[in-house]
């Protein structure tokens, strides 16, 4: 009978390992750097220490402003694209129209599209845009503005380019087919590429986790 509390002891220190693991595996990384290299936080005192977006000032399809206060205390979804091309940005903006589609009654999630070319991508030209493919005016915004800034956002914020390590003139086309994951404090936490089923499933779920954390 000695044994019997050892035992529950053990049972109980079993079950605590096994729920801190399963929390852990629950709880996304936070993506510091633009080699996205993910980053574990366990003391939420170090969160201030992690990049997080830097202000901006842009317009969307409606003509109203959009600045990084418009995401904060939002999740959202971040990608690159422009209205008149022909080939990959269909796919990918099909896509982000799954995610739309899946949180369209969640207030707290939020997907921006940025404009490569936003001497083209003007607000009429976005709104015609928005408007021929249902997208949801209060849940995606598309968004353009001076291209200098949008490409320094882009490159500096969000990580967004496919030649990581390479050194880039400001003007030098942004060209990503990824998608950004960024949480309501503003923290990258998520890169997926926008061209694949699985991957999109993948960031539904990721949502979904965030969401749930506080």
């Amino acid at each position: 009978m000695k044994f019997i509390p050892i035992l529950i002891s053990l049972v109980a220190l079993l079950s605590a390992c096994s729920n801190k693991q399963n929390q852990a595996s629950q709880t996304l990384p936070y993506f510091h750097t633009p080699d996205f290299t993910p980053v574990w936080i366990t003391d939420r005192t170090a969160l201030d220490t992690l990049h997080t977006l830097a202000d901006f000032s842009f317009v969307n399809q409606n003509g109203q402003a959009i600045t990084a206060a418009t995401f904060k205390g939002k999740i959202h979804v971040a990608n690159y694209f422009f209205t008149f091309c022909p080939s990959l940005c269909p796919k990918i903006m099909s896509n982000m129209k799954q995610v739309q589609e899946e949180f369209k009654t969640a207030p707290d999630v939020l997907i921006a599209s940025y404009s490569v070319i936003p001497e083209r991508d003007s607000v009429p030209v976005l709104r015609a845009y928005a408007t021929a493919r249902g997208i949801i005016d209060d849940r995606w915004h598309l968004i353009t503005g001076r291209q200098k800034q949008l490409y320094e956002i882009a490159r500096r914020s969000y990580f967004a380019d496919e030649n990581i390590g390479i050194q880039r003139g400001e003007n030098d086309f942004l060209h990503t087919e990824n998608f950004i994951l960024v949480d309501k404090n503003l923290h990258i936490r998520g890169i997926y590429n926008g061209t694949l089923p699985l991957e999109i499933t993948q960031l539904v779920e990721d949502i979904k986790t965030l969401q749930k954390e506080r």
